[in-house]
């Protein structure tokens, strides 16, 4: 009994310490990742003095009046509307496009529908930027240089391969029933996705809200190429025109940053429950 007991002790206290190194381990990663968001939140605080002489300081005292600089100096409110009507456009088309899409190919993935399969899977492996030159050419050939449209066909046309992914990867892992009893009911298969199925797919459409948003909106180099001089340039490009050759406002920089940063953070933090559903989803399938 005495040795049973020793041994159960020992293990005990053996998970224990596996217990407490594990928790280290997490605390040490929880700084390492909010290190960044604790500079940058500080250094968009500080005037240039302080940040020329404490960076990494806590700001003291702090000031708010970046803030309202980089609003102004970079036209930051026209910059989130660009920004806004751009990713949201894009989201509407590649959630229509991608989840419909996703549907057929799930439900057909054989022969000639299989093949178109996996040319959307080609889509994700080849880099984009190998096709910038003929996507500008067409873009400009179609007049949509500094346009709204021309965004949103350029971002729904690259990230449509990777959400017709993650919708087909979803939409295998449920159970075709619903689907079936809705035709015998009497409905067409449009209206059986759009009553049936694309209700069941709310996890997934938060994962792809989420992923295509951050990408549309943090790209710097497509706005820059697409809509410079235009008056329409979005937010990483207005925040941008905050560094110039020889001078730089630093807090103005970190300030825009915060500001660029939190339309998105505000959509992640009421979505981000949808995102492990959709991935772990996708998986199953």
């Amino acid at each position: 009994m005495s040795t049973t007991a020793s041994v159960s002790t020992t293990a005990s206290r053996r998970r224990g310490y596996g217990r407490y190194g594990l928790e280290l381990v997490m605390a040490a990663a929880a700084v390492v990742f909010l290190f960044p968001v604790y500079a940058l939140i500080s250094l968009a605080m500080k005037d240039p003095r302080q940040i020329a002489e404490s960076p990494l300081s806590p700001p003291l005292p702090p000031t708010f009046a970046n803030f309202g600089n980089a609003w102004s100096s970079a036209s930051l409110g026209p910059a989130l509307v660009s920004s806004t009507v751009i990713t949201v456009a894009g989201l509407l088309l590649l959630i229509a496009l991608g989840s419909t899409g996703a549907y057929y190919l799930a439900r057909r993935a054989r022969g000639l529908d299989y093949g178109l399969y996996i040319l959307f899977l080609l889509g994700i492996v080849l880099p984009f930027q190998l096709g910038m030159i003929p996507l500008y050419k067409l873009v400009d050939s179609l007049g949509w240089l500094g346009t709204y449209q021309g965004m949103v066909l350029f971002y729904t046309g690259i990230q449509l391969p990777f959400t017709v992914f993650l919708y087909t990867g979803f939409i295998r892992a449920l159970p075709p029933d619903y689907a079936q009893a809705a035709l015998i009911d009497g409905c067409d298969h449009r209206q059986a996705f759009t009553r049936i199925v694309f209700p069941l797919l709310r996890p997934i459409t938060g994962t792809v809200i989420i992923l295509n948003a951050v990408f549309i909106w943090n790209d710097f180099f497509t706005p820059l190429l697409y809509l410079g001089g235009s008056g329409k340039e979005t937010v990483p490009v207005g925040v941008f025109s905050f560094v110039g050759q020889y001078v730089s406002d630093y807090g103005l920089v970190f300030a825009g940053l915060v500001l660029a940063a939190l339309p998105i953070l505000v959509v992640f933090l009421l979505l981000q429950r949808y995102v492990i559903k959709g991935f772990a989803g996708g998986l199953k399938g």
